[in-house]
């Protein structure tokens, strides 16, 4: 039994402190916040401490001292004054209609007014807001504090539903527009969400709102940086370790390959997901939390409108800031999604040509993104893919190169016809985009059972497998031939980086035909150009 209580079951400031639970102190940095700033938004992807920094943020002005003992905050704050507080978790207002999701607004705002009084003639949710923070700061003496936790999340499940999105828009805009003109009733305005201000419309007129999310400075403010993992939690690494029957800087290299990965800014720490990190310690486990803690459903609808597209290939994508920072309703690629929600994250920047390399975070974002494409891809058992993963892999430990692609050719034999027929998919490009993506989501699952890379824009070859004794390097064709495939691996030189290995190098290409509908032909080759294996269908 750990030593250790992990706050995997709460968000709540005041029980994490009072029931003493591992807090990792972000005080300070909310004490620079609040000395500088008095509006702030910050953007941040799905469980990764939001709404434990907004708890945090309502303990603090609402003069709760006690909970912040020992915390660096107790070095700076010397009035420890009371303020009125409203905190909206705006999550609440999801998944519904806008005649719904007005009504529960209503009810956040009641709940308030049944402290500070309401006027009857205020009827709109912009009305009552603009009345409430009159009137808690008319009774209290002292300017109100407003928290909006994940105010875009009414939104998000509508960016393709233009009526529906325009009507929320409006809504929320008329709500959010009270923040502009009461900004002498307000001591502090702090908003999170997962997609940035300006994309969602609805702080148009808000320009003073301080967008902190790609702030060198404020990058670890959400999250455990490396050097909070290194030294606050280092015990609990030990104890994790310990629990494994590894050595300690074994489950470093193990928690970093898993849940780091994370930048925000240009100069941002390492960042690892909060979320999977607290648990893995908490189980003495490596899951995949962070994705399995919520539908992928958006998503998949989101890549849905992008058909073409294999959302692999934006791992070492290099793109421009507002290339990745616009509206997600007008992007014409999935990367602004893909960055915002936490699926790709700044790689490195670039500051002579001011661009940026995104890349996926982690193991466990890529692994997600793989099981959610395949759930999107193939509409066969789980049982059925696992089994494949497993043959294939088995087979590929053993040398066996060649009874892993029947596999897969069984496997792809097997997969409904309506799958590639889906009107998205019957343009011939988007025919060979869909193969080409399907074999990449199968590849990727294997990693799970030997070290598989799959290619990524830095030009790569389309799938290196390596086990103990051996190293594929493969390239895949659409309606082509292997000539091609292996006068591309070997013009691009992607098996010398694998040269000098002392393992077996394998070079393979591999042909699909989208008329058959799977493999037609492979063919592997040795390093020195000589036919291992060859089969024709």
């Amino acid at each position: 039994m750990s030593k250790f209580k992990y706050p995997v079951d709460t968000d709540q400031f005041q029980r994490i402190r009072e029931d003493g639970k591992v807090y990792v102190d972000k005080t300070g940095m909310m004490y620079s916040l609040v000395s500088k700033y008095q509006y702030v938004f910050l953007a941040r992807p799905r469980r990764f401490g939001k709404s434990l920094l907004c708890n945090t943020f309502k303990a603090y002005f609402q003069g709760q001292k006690e909970l912040f003992e020992g915390l660096k905050v107790m070095d700076l704050e010397k009035e420890w004054k009371t303020y009125p507080v409203l905190h909206f978790t705006m999550s609440g207002l999801k998944n519904l209609k806008v005649s719904e999701a007005k009504t529960k607004l209503g009810n956040f705002i009641a709940d308030y007014e049944r402290l500070y009084g309401r006027n009857t003639e205020e009827e709109t949710p912009g009305a009552r807001f603009r009345g409430l923070i009159h009137r808690a700061c008319e009774k209290t003496g002292e300017r109100v504090v407003v928290i909006l936790d994940e105010y875009d999340a009414p939104v998000m499940r509508l960016l393709y539903n233009t009526e529906q999105l325009e009507e929320m828009r409006m809504m929320l805009r008329e709500f959010y527009q009270v923040l502009k003109d009461e900004g002498a009733y307000l001591k502090f305005v702090f908003i999170t969400g997962v997609t940035k201000f300006s994309q969602m419309s609805i702080f148009s007129e808000l320009n003073n709102l301080n967008q902190i999310s790609m702030i060198d400075e404020y990058s670890g403010l959400c999250g455990i940086t490396q050097e909070e993992l290194n030294t606050v939690l280092r015990p609990c690494v030990e104890e994790y370790a310990s629990n494994l029957e590894i050595t300690t800087d074994e489950a470093y290299a193990l928690l970093k390959a898993k849940y780091d990965g994370y930048h925000f800014a240009r100069k941002s720490q390492d960042i690892y997901a909060p979320f999977s990190l607290m648990r893995a310690l908490n189980n003495n486990t490596t899951d995949n939390y962070w994705f399995e803690s919520g539908t992928s459903a958006s998503l998949i609808e989101h890549l849905k409108h992008f058909p073409g597209f294999n959302p692999l290939d934006f791992d070492g994508v290099e793109l421009a800031l507002e290339e990745f920072n616009v509206p997600c309703e007008n992007a014409s690629t999935p990367v602004p999604m893909l960055y915002q929600s936490g699926y790709l994250t700044i790689a490195s920047y670039d500051k002579l040509l001011e661009s940026y390399t995104l890349h996926f975070p982690n193991y466990e974002v890529r692994q997600g993104m793989v099981y959610s494409l395949t759930n999107y891809l193939m509409d066969i058992s789980d049982w059925d893919r696992n089994a494949t993963i497993l043959e294939m892999a088995r087979a590929l430990v053993k040398g066996d190169l060649s009874s892993a692609l029947t596999e897969l050719r069984s496997y792809i034999a097997s997969l409904p016809y309506d799958i590639i027929t889906r009107k998205e998919w019957m343009a011939k490009n988007k025919k060979e985009a869909f193969y080409k993506l399907l074999m990449y989501v199968v590849f990727s699952l294997l990693n799970s059972k030997v070290d598989t890379e799959v290619k990524s824009v830095l030009g790569r070859a389309d799938v290196v497998i390596k086990t103990k004794n051996d190293i594929y390097v493969i390239e895949l064709k659409v309606d082509n031939s292997v000539d091609n495939a292996l006068a591309q691996i070997d013009s691009k030189g992607y098996g010398i980086p694998y040269e000098a290995d002392g393992r077996q190098l394998t070079k393979c290409g591999v042909t699909i035909s989208s008329e058959a509908r799977n493999i037609v032909h492979w063919r592997a080759v040795d390093n020195e150009g000589k036919v291992i294996d060859e089969q024709k269908f």
